[in-house]
């Protein structure tokens, strides 16, 4: 039975206010609600090893969920990190925040790692999925044509994948492009499917 079809007798839930992540469940086929908005200090220990935050983050965010989780809810959180040279990039908090950021990750790898709580009313598992990205070297013109054209601030690393830098800037993607954009959906559609065949 395909998992779109399993699902129909659970109420998938994603508890998280990210555009992507809704557009991903929805081109996966998933039907789906999104949890009404809740505050959630996304905060982290600072000896924390940089590839441990957003799976840290995601459980975080699941045990934040302030609403009763019944008997067919299965829960998703998650958390985007952009690693570079052991440091954690979150979201800029200026244009000139984001700009530093994106001349940062100009012409050389990072990683992307996104991290994914599913809670059930039983029991709560974690994952996480690593991407390697590679940005050519931009230019300071090409960066501030996206930091003024589009919208860095609401994501790790200043920079959305699926936007105009990622279609003139990205050399090469090592692992999963899903999971850059904000959810590794493969892997968390198996972890779904492994869930229900376990209840």
């Amino acid at each position: 039975m395909l998992l779109h079809d399993k699902l129909k007798r659970y109420e998938l839930i994603l508890a998280s206010g990210s555009p992507r992540r809704r557009q991903l469940l929805r081109d996966a086929g998933l039907t789906f609600c999104v949890a009404p908005g809740f505050d959630t200090d996304e905060s982290f220990p600072d000896d924390m090893p940089a590839d441990g935050v957003a799976l840290y983050l995601s459980r975080k965010k699941s045990e934040s969920y302030p609403f009763e989780v019944r008997s067919r809810d299965i829960v998703v959180t998650a958390d985007t990190t952009v690693v570079v040279d052991d440091d954690v990039l979150g979201k800029p908090v200026s244009a000139e925040h984001a700009a530093d950021m994106l001349r940062l990750l100009s012409g050389r790898w990072h990683t992307v790692i996104t991290g994914v709580t599913v809670r059930t009313c039983r029991k709560t598992h974690s994952f996480s999925v690593s991407t390697g990205v590679k940005f050519k070297a931009l230019t300071d013109e090409e960066i501030a044509y996206y930091v003024d054209k589009y919208s860095p601030m609401d994501k790790a690393g200043a920079y959305g994948i699926q936007e105009w830098i990622g279609y003139i800037g990205i050399e090469s993607v090592d692992g999963s492009y899903y999971n850059v954009v904000g959810l590794p959906v493969q892997r968390l559609c198996a972890e779904l499917d492994t869930i229900i065949d376990e209840r």
